[in-house]
């Protein structure tokens, strides 16, 4: 039998089916969301010592739903606006140091609802 699919690792929790007419459908969950407005956003703004380097802080921004690209050009503005190094993991932004109250300022500015936790 030859498999339509050589996508193996996108078949999780499908090992073996008895059924000769069986067709494996896989779902594209990687499809991104719509990005929403800023005012319907809820960011979270937080710190973060814990799994760092000798203790460094960061500062996470978790919450945004929306494109990747949408993501990037916000990270980007908050790295600018706070003249600090950072970069995105997990649909989420590290910003090195502790900068909350900067970042909830700038983030209210262009209009999205974060709060600092």
């Amino acid at each position: 039998m030859i498999m339509e699919s050589k996508n193996w690792k996108g078949r999780k929790d499908i090992v073996y089916s008895t059924n000769p007419d069986f067709k494996y459908d896989v779902n594209d969950n990687n499809q991104e969301q719509e990005t929403l407005p800023p005012s319907k956003q809820k960011l979270k703004v937080y710190m973060d010592v814990k799994a760092r380097k000798k203790g460094r802080q960061a500062t996470l921004i978790n919450g945004f739903i929306g494109t990747e690209e949408d993501l990037k050009d916000l990270a980007k503005l908050i790295k600018t606006k706070c003249a600090v190094g950072g970069s995105i993991k997990d649909n989420e932004i590290i910003i090195q140091g502790d900068f909350r109250d900067k970042i909830v300022e700038i983030l209210s500015a262009k209009g999205y609802k974060a709060i600092k936790l």
